[in-house]
């Protein structure tokens, strides 16, 4: 008998072992793809920029030792390049270019592109059909694919901690996008791209834009493009501006998941922008919008009014490269390249709703997903008090729409999921009113309970169920 219960207990485990193995081999199964991928072309002539020598410093662990003497100057070095410029140079790196370097601490744009230092990363790299840009503070563990040339790829972007250096990966289910204000935003991969890839993850993902600081490209398309737009500064805007141009003049943009580079993200800039940051990173989408966004350029300066007011410069040889290189409009990138664009292409109106009672304004109040929408003093300067009423019908604030789950409500912010239902509203330019469809309550004014939210109520005909919405030109 106690032979009997031994024997069961190790057939038992031995099967709880089996089904382990089994579920270990289907979890890394799509990892392992990645290997069965060979016989896609890799990058043509890539050459490794650093090769690194263990035995110095600054590698397998070695400390950099600056002598006592200097670490005076060292701080000095330090202000202006706002990088440890004495430690690089202790660092055996055998570099196989030399260094170029900036006053100031300049970065992405102006590093690559001001005072001829293009012209010089040409000669140097002059037997090179592809390079590779990276930002500072990356861990390299790549491979890159090309499908053409002109196709412009970009690795997944794993996380290294600021504190500990601790090493995150990235996931292969986002790809990049943009919010109304311009900036860059990791969206959920979309079905319409999983079905294209049947289900294959190691498969590139079209993204409609890139991150900026991490991608390789073909030299000589590179060039044929147009680089980057040397009118802009510092960095902020450059990322969307080349993630258009490439798709709106012919190009291709994608996401290589079986490569990983990480990235140290800072929690503090450790250097300048001439004129604050808001100014500068203004002053870069004003040029983007004016160069490749055609008519819908309206809807960001809606959103931020106060950007019109910022000086962008000369862009009439940005206008002139869109022109040469037969570039398609910006409504074709958002029908075909992004349709989950945030950026309704079919709409009523844009700008604020205003409430005929109070005098106040719809206002998303930078509260997030789930939260009730609230109510303030109209201000005229875009931002929050921004929204668009769609062709749809709904009501919504970038990615979030107004969504009433019950009678009475509350109105909340929830996720735009384009299936009407609690999202949809009817607006009777006639009576003023806000409709909602699902409730058949209208909305109104805050009660004395809480005067920083709206409520839903019966429908009628007082002044605080009418709201005025602000029209555009651009209509549905």
């Amino acid at each position: 008998m106690r032979r009997f219960v031994y024997c069961k207990v190790v057939l038992a485990t031995s099967l709880m072992w089996v089904l382990v193995d089994v579920f270990l081999l289907l979890y890394f199964s799509e990892c392992n793809k990645c290997d069965d991928k060979k016989e896609r072309s890799l990058l043509p002539a890539l050459r490794a920029v650093i090769s690194r020598n263990q035995e110095g410093p600054g590698e397998m662990g070695k400390a950099v030792l600056i002598p006592k003497d200097d670490q005076e100057k060292m701080k000095e070095l330090f202000k202006i390049n706002q990088f440890n410029l004495m430690a690089s140079d202790l660092i055996a790196l055998n570099r196989s270019l030399p260094d170029v370097r900036l006053d100031g601490g300049q970065t992405l744009v102006r590093g690559s592109m001001s005072h001829g230092h293009w012209d010089f990363m040409q000669r140097s790299l002059k037997t090179s059909a592809v390079f590779s840009i990276l930002e500072i503070l990356c861990l390299k563990k790549a491979r890159f694919f090309f499908s053409s040339r002109k196709t412009v790829v970009c690795p997944i972007i794993d996380v290294i901690s600021d504190d500990t250096f601790e090493y995150m990966a990235g996931s292969d289910m986002t790809y990049g996008g943009f919010n109304w204000k311009l900036n860059f935003r990791w969206y959920p991969v979309p079905q319409r791209e999983m079905d294209r890839r049947k289900g294959d993850r190691t498969l590139p993902v079209r993204t409609p834009t890139m991150a900026g600081g991490l991608f390789s490209i073909d030299r000589n398309y590179f060039e044929e493009i147009g680089t980057y737009d040397a009118g802009m500064d510092i960095w902020g805007g450059e990322n969307l501006e080349m993630s258009f141009r490439i798709w709106q003049c012919g190009g291709s943009l994608e996401i290589v998941t079986c490569s990983h580079v990480g990235h140290v993200f800072r929690k503090a800039t450790p250097y300048t922008f001439p004129g604050g940051t808001g100014h500068v990173i203004n002053k870069n989408n004003r040029r983007l919008a004016e160069v490749w966004m055609d008519e819908f350029k309206d809807f960001f300066y809606i959103i931020s009014p106060g950007v019109v007011k910022v000086d962008y410069g000369d862009v009439s040889v940005r206008k002139a490269l869109r022109e040469n290189l037969k570039c398609k409009p910006f409504s074709w990138y958002l029908e075909n390249i992004y349709p989950d664009s945030q950026i309704p292409r079919r709409y009523y109106s844009l700008g604020e709703i205003r409430n005929v009672e109070t005098n106040q304004c719809l206002d998303n109040m930078g509260r997030k997903e789930n939260e009730k929408v609230g109510i303030f003093n109209c201000h005229g300067m875009g931002g929050n008090q921004v929204f668009s009423y769609t062709a749809d019908k709904e009501i919504r604030t970038d990615d979030l729409c107004l969504d009433v789950s019950r009678l009475n409500g509350p109105v909340t912010m929830l996720k735009c999921h384009h299936m009407r239902g609690n999202q949809l509203w009817e607006y009777d330019a006639e009576k003023l009113t806000l409709r909602h469809v699902n409730s058949n309550q209208c909305l109104d004014e805050p009660s004395e309970e809480d005067k920083m939210v709206p409520t839903m109520r019966e429908c009628g005909d007082g002044r605080s169920q009418q709201w005025l919405l602000r029209n555009m030109t651009l209509g549905a």
